[in-house]
């Protein structure tokens, strides 16, 4: 049992009431969004319908998840451990939830007002400056309280459970990143169901512009921007936050003990001090492009959390690994000083969140040469532009996932080869790369509320020529700046998940040490083996990497479905009303918000049952071993996938805006045509699937370190149980393809009503259904 120091209780106490600053700075800052002028009439109106249709969405949304996050909570109950840590891992669990909804729904609560604001003062002088100030600062106020609310909750647990703080942050962050991947798919769904949607019947097929009035998806795009967009990335950087901070508590104090418990939060405490920062010197200077000034104050901020964390890392740490007390790790023979080294593993986090937004930005940005070519195949038609994105997608997914092994092995090497340090010090550089956050999520929702802001302002009427200009530049950054975030978004996701790897190794090795060295069969032996070339092993790398694929094609074809659905209802409404193209005749918006919340709300449950009951299912199904390998393999295909996905769909997105400024024919073009097609398919790419794999792989880790003492209990030792664990692993089992299967059926079922809706628009072809 570690036990917490005067010194250290007193520095997570100051802590807490930097968490508490941190969130008094997010509400002066929501004063001042807020005190902006809020526009005209007309945009006041459509900004209304927008706010009305996130809030019912996301009421809804929590209304469904409120359920299943009291049902897990009980099965935590059913866990090994202290009573004490199970009730206190169970209520922790229902906090992190609660704070991972609530940074949540402040998100887009907050952006479906901001937008509004934004657009209004695109026509003003300065308009530029004052609509990136306000987008901007914005985002602060979401990522301020990001670091406020991960601080307090991680603060409050160690203050009250001292050395046995992390067995409970596996509750908190457990109920954070399970919140954040409903928020991410069910929002991703919706979001893109209605863009797409919106692109294919207004664009394509009416030739009419992105927002324009007549088109029904219109609202229910902007409401998506926001439930998917703010809501559901703000949900998934918390818990990136938070399940960084569990990884590296856990490991943090087997290596280290009582310091390693600590300076993990006070490293991430520096991380509120950086937001502040960031938000307070991100500001446009003349008429230069937004995305210098946000790229200026990214990389001072950064700077000032190295110095910042070096200075904690030399006031606190001892000079030498012998001096540390507590920790269970074999660190007394390491040479160097652990100040430096945890300064060098905190720097290369910083770094790597550095490079991971320089390289995004490549890949994705407008003026890239990844991004012209993808432009540039518009006139070959819509077959080029969706394998030119494809391509770019493939070549950075290996560039971005060897940085990010680079920075591994970089970790490594510091360690000396240590595999308890080395593993300790890569949580801390996802902390370290988690000093940005603040930053990090301004710029992510700096995205959605321009692009809302250019869609009530082509919607109402009511901007300049110059400030609809102003909005388009502002909106292409935000594309960047949502690609950018999302790259840096995988790399915290893949440290958090290589730590909790670590942490996984170190619940199986406690419980054995626990349930002693029993006598066991060669079966038995095998599924202990954690070594890649075990066939069985072997196997659960396999079942890991195709659990993602798995995830991945639910995820789209969810979103395909939904978005044929609204085609559907848009199309009607243009046939049965032929006064909307006219603006005799004001579309149903609503019709088409109800069907993206009903659809979206409705293919929740197969993801999510899939990540959570697959590793359980592999687990007690084939032992501790293959269930190493499962996380391994998911992972690795896991950290592709979602690079994949994210900038593939980022660079069609800005190839459509460079088309649409006027290149290779401009609007209402052929090309047009075809960038738009390649929009489409890049929507679910990037906007629900790939981010969505960032919370599956740290729910799949989290529920891997929950379930692990209970393995190995039915698997060894005197009160090992066979029959037990084969049929806790095909229930589980059982639930995760049942409801793949029920999603397939649903499938069938709704492409049958797609097929005689279609035919009822065509009645000499009616299909036989």
């Amino acid at each position: 049992m570690v036990e917490l120091g005067s010194t250290s209780l007193t520095i997570v106490g100051v802590i807490a009431g930097l968490a508490v600053a941190s969130l008094v700075v997010a509400a002066v800052l929501r004063r001042q969004v807020l005190a902006a002028g809020d526009g005209t009439t007309s945009m006041q109106d459509i900004a209304k319908a927008v706010q009305e249709g996130a809030s019912a969405y996301l009421n809804r949304q929590f209304r469904t998840l409120a359920l299943f996050a009291v049902v897990v909570c009980a099965l935590l109950f059913l866990l090994p451990g202290d009573g004490g840590v199970k009730l206190g891992r169970s209520v922790f669990f229902l906090v992190g939830a609660a704070f991972s909804a609530a940074i949540g729904f402040l998100g887009m609560w907050l952006a479906t007002r901001a937008n509004l604001r934004v657009a209004a003062a695109a026509s003003l002088p300065g308009g530029r400056a004052e609509g990136a100030r306000i987008a901007f600062r914005t985002g602060g106020v979401v990522g301020m309280s990001v670091v406020g609310l991960g601080l307090l909750g991680a603060a409050v647990v160690v203050l009250l459970y001292r050395g046995d703080a992390p067995a409970v942050l596996e509750g908190f962050g457990f109920g954070a990143a399970l919140l954040a991947m409903f928020m991410r798919v069910g929002g991703g769904i919706f979001t893109k169901a209605a863009d797409v949607g919106a692109d294919l019947v207004g664009k394509v097929e009416q030739g009419i512009p992105e927002d324009d009035p007549r088109n029904a998806a219109t609202i229910a795009d902007n409401v998506g921007d926001n439930v998917g967009d703010c809501a559901g990335m703000a949900a998934d950087l918390f818990e990136s936050y938070a399940v960084t901070l569990v990884a590296a508590l856990i490991l943090g104090k087997a290596a280290f003990g009582e310091h390693g418990l600590v300076f993990p939060l006070i490293v991430t405490a520096v991380g509120a001090l950086v937001a502040a920062l960031g938000v307070a010197i991100t500001r446009v200077r003349g008429s230069e492009s937004g995305l210098t000034a946000i790229n200026r104050g990214f990389y001072i901020s950064a700077v000032v959390g190295v110095v910042l964390a070096g200075i904690a890392a030399f006031v606190y740490l001892p000079g030498s690994f012998a001096d540390f007390t507590g920790g269970t790790a074999d660190l007394a023979g390491e040479g160097g000083d652990p100040r430096l080294i945890a300064t060098a593993a905190v720097a290369i986090g910083v770094l790597l969140a550095g490079v991971i937004l320089w390289v995004t930005g490549y890949f994705t940005g407008t003026t890239s040469k990844p991004t012209l070519h993808v432009a540039e195949t518009t006139r070959t038609g819509p077959a080029t532009v969706v394998l030119s994105g494809i391509g770019v997608g493939f070549e950075s997914a290996v560039y971005t996932a060897g940085i990010i092994a680079a920075a591994i092995c970089g970790v490594f090497l510091l360690a000396g080869g240590n595999v308890a340090l080395s593993l300790f010090l890569i949580a801390l550089a996802g902390c370290g790369l988690l000093t940005t956050v603040g930053v990090i999520v301004a710029m992510d929702t700096f995205g959605p509320v321009s692009d809302n802001a250019q869609g009530i302002a082509e919607m109402s009427g009511d901007v300049t020529e110059e400030g609809a200009q102003i909005l388009t530049d502002l909106d292409a950054v935000g594309n960047t700046t949502k690609a950018v975030t999302k790259g840096i978004a995988i790399a915290t996701a893949v440290l958090a998940a290589t730590a909790l790897f670590g942490s996984y190794a170190d619940a199986v090795a406690s419980k054995i040490a626990e349930v002693g060295n029993a006598p066991v069969d060669d079966l038995v032996a095998a599924m202990m083996n954690y070594e890649i070339i075990s066939p069985v092993t072997l196997v659960g790398v396999i079942l890991g990497g195709a659990t993602v694929f798995l995830f991945s094609g639910l995820a789209i074809d969810a979103v395909t479905r939904a978005a044929g659905a609204i085609v559907l209802e848009v199309r009607r409404q243009f046939r049965e009303h032929p006064g909307i193209m006219t603006h005799e005749v004001r579309p149903e918006y609503g019709r088409v918000v109800d069907i993206c919340t009903r659809d979206s709300l409705r293919e929740l449950a197969t993801p999510g049952l899939l990540a959570a009951f697959a590793p359980i299912a592999v687990g007690f199904g084939l032992g501790i071993g293959p269930l190493a390998g499962f996380l391994a393999g998911a992972i690795g295909a896991g950290v592709l996938m979602a690079v994949f996905l994210a900038n593939s769909g980022g660079a069609w997105d800005n190839a459509k805006k460079i088309v649409e400024d006027g290149h290779h024919g401009g609007k209402n073009s052929p090309a047009h045509a075809a960038a738009v097609i390649g929009d489409t398919v890049g929507d679910p790419f990037k906007d629900t699937a790939g981010p969505a794999i960032n919370p599956l792989i740290k729910v799949m880790n989290l529920v891997s370190v929950l379930i692990a003492p209970a393995i190995v209990v039915v698997s060894f030792g005197a009160d090992a149980n066979t029959a037990l664990r084969l049929a806790i692993a095909l229930v589980a089992a059982a639930i995760a393809f049942g409801a793949v299967i029920a999603s397939r059926l649903r499938a069938a079922k709704v492409d049958r009503e797609g097929a005689l809706a279609h035919a009822l628009e065509q009645p000499d072809r009616i299909p036989a259904v």
